[in-house]
């Protein structure tokens, strides 16, 4: 078997002793390594002009790094392993994969594969969720400086600095023949189910349940926003006082004026933009045990 391997450099271990040793377990196996000196804005560029050649991707980075490949996975259906080597490392917590990127990569020598949806948003598709409001100014404040010393910790830390000068917006959210006018600091739109280091988009959200769980957080204070985050957390915020919590295939946002939106930690569009769920979009390495949610 032939895997391309697209290694993001600037992921918070990109350097680290075991981002090197993940290799050894692929070549002993008798995978062989294609490695591609490319820039994650090439990812999916890169995938695509080898796709011939290859039987599957190795993306080793974050979440940033995944997304970015994400467009070319979809065109040409190759699998993807998934190796960790970011600060939050969502879309492996979502999956089950090992923090460690040496058992990541013993994942996909054991070969067990899964089909997950993929979110999409004006053209562009996301793994974890896509956002507008409060993540937007944590992601322009989030440098890599802050997560390369703080880890996961960087996110929380940052989030209490921008919650200083939160303010709220108006939106409509169209969904299954509904509007809903609201005023927000937060509107998350998730496929999978985790996001933001370790936030839950909804308790029960699944990455392959065919489905996008959104909510929209409409508090007026820094404070309201601060009692949310243990609800938050876990997943359990459907029903507190402030959140509104909708499910659908497809959505709808508009706002007064243009509002930058995040996907899987990456500014990539704004306002208007329509939100689907692509059903099984891709196939990824998971542990043996991994089961699909059903339908």
């Amino acid at each position: 078997m032939r895997a391309l391997l697209l290694t993001n450099p600037g992921a918070r271990q990109g350097g680290s002793k075991a981002a090197n040793d993940f290799l050894t377990p692929l070549r002993e196996s008798g995978i062989e390594i294609v490695e591609a000196d490319v820039s994650p804005s090439e990812y999916s560029a890169e995938i695509r002009r080898r796709s011939d050649k290859l039987d599957l991707v190795l993306v080793g980075g974050g979440d940033g790094s995944m997304n970015a490949a994400a467009d070319g996975l979809v065109e040409t259906n190759l699998p993807l392993g998934v190796l960790p080597l970011g600060t939050a490392n969502d879309l492996a917590r979502t999956l089950g994969i090992p923090a460690d990127p040496i058992e990541a990569a013993k994942l996909v020598v054991a070969g067990k594969r899964r089909r997950i949806d993929l979110g999409w948003v004006n053209g562009s598709h996301f793994f974890n969720v896509a956002s507008l409001g409060l993540t937007v100014s944590i992601t322009r404040q989030l440098s890599s400086e802050t997560k390369s010393r703080w880890g996961v910790f960087a996110y929380p830390l940052t989030a209490l600095r921008v919650l200083w000068n939160v303010r709220p917006f108006h939106a409509e959210i169209r969904t299954n023949g509904e509007t809903h006018r609201v005023h927000a600091v937060q509107i998350a739109v998730g496929n999978g189910r985790y996001y933001g280091g370790g936030m839950t988009i909804a308790e029960d959200a699944a990455i392959d349940d065919c489905r996008l769980d959104l909510y929209s957080l409409e508090v007026h204070r820094w404070w309201q926003v601060i009692s949310l985050v243990p609800a938050l957390r876990t997943g359990t915020h459907a029903g507190n006082k402030g959140v509104r919590v909708l499910r659908g295939r497809e959505f709808e946002i508009t706002t007064r004026r243009p509002r930058h939106i995040n996907t899987d930690g990456e500014i990539t569009t704004r306002t208007p933009a329509v939100f689907r769920v692509a059903p099984q979009a891709i196939e990824v390495f998971v542990p043996a045990d991994a089961g699909e949610q059903p339908r």
